[in-house]
């Protein structure tokens, strides 16, 4: 980069930087809740100590990758009382439920007879701790769900002005989707927030979560932060699917931080896709804490330009005869990067455990660069199995030669090729218009690469 004579030169950002300001004077005041007394204040204050005192990445064998220099957020100002009471709207059809928060403003709500008859809340965090302050304690107070260790989940826990709460009764079953949908990426605007899904025993429940460009979007504009967390609990024998759509303007910076608590006998799966933002980095945590429990995770990704995504998940094994099976793809373009990072941990009690990791690259071009780190962590040899894999490279030459020797011209066949190997996740999102918007989002990104020359030859 060259600088104009007389011009100073920009300071030099280290790979660790965060440049979003905010310090302690931003708690007071900030998304103060009816009902909340002075635990959630204590619950911030003691969340932004630990901001505060822990490194950007604390996992040593993910420090070398940690990269956010392409945060550009010092003129960003942190959105500190958005519009909270919910708004009712018309129901989609095929669905049991719909939130819309627009710039952190709840802008849309609306529930299913059914599901309002059962007893289900769907409702932002300020609604609910107006009418049942003790059960928002229950969910949020300690931030025991979020990881500690993680100095940007403790930023989110201490400055969030937005909250959504997902909260199902024993032995409901919801049999169409929930709908959660963000709009987001004004200039300058940073959104911190927190959603909470809570099953009761046997319920059953698949949610949609969509995080999309709002009409402030403005191209080439100033960076927009988005801070997110989605906090979920499982009773015995719950079931929860959850599919995340992730389509944020390259304008926008995305921090997600998703746990979740598995109670005995629950099924929690996850299908995430991520390919908007400038940079992303997720953190998924899976506590399989009862016994019989499991959880399945399909991420995927797909980068163009010089898009950054940075993906951890945990999974962690307490219980007896747990199953996991975690899998993550990237798919990269012209300069894109990619890091997939995953901790398999099997404490001694995990007798049974059966669990996978696999983490998977495919880049197609020269300038991408794609790492996987998949790890195991075992204090219980008594396993039926305990495995990873993980694999980084071009496009499979002997798939493209079967394919064309069908008569499938090169660009085509390429494409097939790409689009099968992030299927995965597609085939999991629960709506079918949202299954054909996703499919048509990768093509068209595909097509974006191929115009530009960004997808190297065969």
């Amino acid at each position: 980069m060259t600088v104009a004579p007389g011009r100073p030169r920009p300071a030099r950002r280290g790979l660790t930087d965060f440049s979003l300001p905010v310090s302690r004077t931003d708690l007071d005041g900030i998304g103060a809740l009816e009902g909340t007394a002075d635990w959630l204040d204590a619950d911030r204050r003691a969340a932004f100590d630990a901001f505060e005192a822990l490194p950007a990445e604390s996992n040593l064998l993910y420090t070398t990758y940690i990269d956010l220099r392409g945060v550009a957020l010092e003129t960003a100002n942190v959105i500190r009382t958005p519009r909270t009471a919910p708004v009712a709207a018309s129901l989609p059809a095929g669905t049991d439920g719909l939130l819309v928060i627009d710039e952190g403003d709840l802008v849309a709500a609306a529930l299913s007879p059914e599901a309002m008859a059962a007893g289900v809340e769907l409702t932002s965090v300020a609604d609910l701790a107006a009418r049942d302050p003790a059960r928002v304690r229950a969910l949020l107070d300690g931030g025991t769900t979020l990881p500690a260790d993680d100095r940007f989940a403790q930023l989110t826990r201490a400055l969030w002005s937005q909250g959504v709460v997902v909260d199902i009764p024993d032995g409901v079953r919801l049999e169409r989707p929930v709908i959660i949908r963000w709009r987001v990426g004004a200039p300058d605007r940073a959104l911190l927030s927190r959603s909470v899904i809570a099953l009761g025993a046997g319920a059953t429940a698949t949610v949609l979560e969509e995080l999309v460009a709002s009409d402030a979007v403005v191209p080439d504009a100033a960076q927009s932060f988005l801070a997110g967390t989605l906090e979920v609990h499982l009773g015995r024998d719950a079931r929860l699917e959850v599919s995340s759509l992730q389509e944020l303007p390259v304008t926008t910076v995305a921090f997600q931080h998703r746990s979740a608590v598995v109670g005995e006998g629950a099924t929690m799966h996850w299908a995430l896709a991520q390919l908007g933002s400038r940079l992303v980095r997720s953190r998924v945590d899976n506590h399989l804490a009862g016994d019989r429990g499991s959880v399945e995770q399909v991420e995927i990704v797909f980068g163009g330009t010089d898009q950054l995504f940075d993906l951890t998940s945990y999974t962690h094994h307490a219980g007896r005869d747990t199953t996991g099976n975690l899998l993550s793809k990237g798919a990269l373009l012209d300069r894109a990067r990619s890091f997939m990072k995953g901790m398999i941990v099997i404490d001694r009690s995990a007798v049974g455990t059966d669990s996978f990791l696999g983490e998977f690259g495919m880049n197609l071009s020269k300038s991408t660069r794609s790492v996987a780190i998949p790890s195991l962590e075992i204090d219980q040899p008594d396993c039926r199995r305990a495995a990873h894999a993980s694999s980084v490279g071009p496009i499979d030459e002997t798939q493209l030669f079967y394919l064309e020797s069908r008569g499938i011209p090169p660009d085509e066949a390429r494409k097939f090729i790409v689009l099968g190997f992030l299927e995965p996740v597609v085939a999991r999102v629960p709506l079918a218009d949202a299954q054909d918007r996703l499919r048509a989002l990768l093509e068209a990104k595909w097509d974006a690469g191929i115009d530009a020359g960004a997808v190297a030859a065969a």
